[in-house]
């Protein structure tokens, strides 16, 4: 069964209503066999094209991650990029920020983390968080010490989303592409996925009393990704909300919208030269004495 990307696709310009979209389909895999064939397949193809990206050092990836507690970020992480050279990919998650940062607009944080060409840089959560648990939660943004003018009759959500759309706009025609990920997530999904946490001592570290205060605002925050995902699907850094319920075919849509996207750039390894062709076989002569 074949995954065609376009069925994840938020399209630029309208409006998201996410009980629109599934958080589970039918699966991509007949059994966990057959998942791991696939995923090896994917991600063997993606480990080559990386090389590829490297070599041709024109384009860099930025992948961004967004999603509930539970929504399996960390999961499609680890199993999408299992095959990646580590040299040629960075993987930073986004916590609150410090007092340096706050110190600093609100992307500031993230472009020093930018991929290099030729490189792929992972979000695990992202500047994103500044339109989403920012504005679930204000008394973050009013600890970010912004000017009072700032907020004098302006939507302050709309102009982020609106610097958000120039950086990225700016790094598209730069080289850097992005592919921004939303694991759509069920609350019943997220209550199983806590409750195992929870029964599972090698699981319990990954919960806290936070994770239940976050889930009770369930609500507000789909209304923000909503917004947001609305506001900011472009056609050059392209939002996909993937279902989420099932792991292992989130990580096959996953990597292969990846896989598409790479394949798109059109990407090969450097022409030699007449001349550098006549060094090599030279120096390939010395060498075979």
């Amino acid at each position: 069964m074949d995954i065609n990307i376009k069925d994840f696709r938020v399209k630029p310009g309208k409006k998201v209503a996410l009980q629109k979209w599934p958080t589970a389909v039918k699966p991509f895999y007949k059994s966990k066999e057959h998942f791991q064939k696939l995923l090896e397949r994917h991600v063997e193809e993606l480990s080559a094209l990386q090389n590829v990206l490297y070599a041709h050092d024109r384009y860099a990836l930025l992948l961004i991650f967004q999603g509930m507690d539970a929504a399996g970020k960390d999961s499609a992480i680890k199993h999408v990029m299992s095959g990646v050279n580590p040299q040629g990919c960075q993987v930073f998650s986004f916590k609150h920020p410090g007092a340096e940062e706050l110190d600093h607009d609100f992307l500031w944080r993230a472009a020093r983390c930018l991929p290099e060409r030729g490189r792929i840089g992972i979000f695990n959560r992202s500047y994103y968080e500044e339109v989403l648990i920012v504005r679930v939660r204000p008394q973050i943004l009013r600890a970010q010490q912004i000017p009072d003018d700032a907020f004098r009759g302006k939507d302050i959500w709309k102009e982020r989303y609106r610097s958000i759309v120039h950086l990225e706009r700016h790094l598209y025609h730069n080289g850097t592409r992005i592919i921004k990920f939303f694991l759509h997530l069920s609350k019943e999904e997220q209550r199983r996925r806590f409750l195992k946490r929870i029964d599972e001592a090698r699981k319990n570290w990954k919960f806290s009393a936070a994770d239940v205060q976050e889930r009770g605002r369930w609500g507000h925050y789909r209304k923000a990704y909503e917004a947001c995902l609305g506001a900011t699907a472009t056609e050059s850094a392209p939002w996909y909300v993937v279902p989420a319920d099932d792991k292992q075919n989130t990580s096959l849509i996953i990597s292969r919208i990846i896989l598409d996207t790479l394949k798109g750039l059109k990407m090969s390894y450097p022409q030699v030269s007449a001349r550098r062709r006549r060094e090599l076989r030279l120096m390939r002569k010395q060498l075979a004495k």
